[in-house]
């Protein structure tokens, strides 16, 4: 596990959420409290019925860390029904375009309602 004393004395924890590119394009999101561990273990195929079994080799195109697991959890959902073009701005870390693509569309948005 991933642990690292604070000033107080309390050992924290961290947690990762993470994209991986597969084979065939698509793409994985998940949360570990251990990165490397868990990266290997999808490289390697451990798991047969992950979703990544048949889909290597494998890349880990992006990962953010994160000292609340609750957070982590509420980002990796958040993620996992994002657009693939959400995703690859975020992996890209083209902050610009996820704005973008994040703003609603909806013709009722205020943004678009006509005068």
């Amino acid at each position: 596990m991933n642990e690292q004393s604070n000033p107080n004395g309390k050992e924290m924890y961290f947690y990762y959420v993470y994209i991986i590119k597969c084979s065939d394009n698509s793409y994985y999101t998940g949360i570990t409290n251990n990165i490397e561990k868990r990266y290997n273990e999808h490289k390697v195929g451990k798991h047969r019925d992950c979703s990544t079994f048949n889909r290597r080799p494998l890349d880990l195109a992006f990962k953010q860390e994160f000292n609340d697991v609750l957070q982590a959890i509420y980002f990796e959902k958040k993620i996992k029904k994002w657009t693939r073009l959400k995703k690859e701005a975020l992996i890209d870390s083209d902050y610009d375009m996820l704005q973008i693509l994040s703003e609603c569309r909806n013709a009722t948005h205020y943004k678009y309602k006509g005068s």
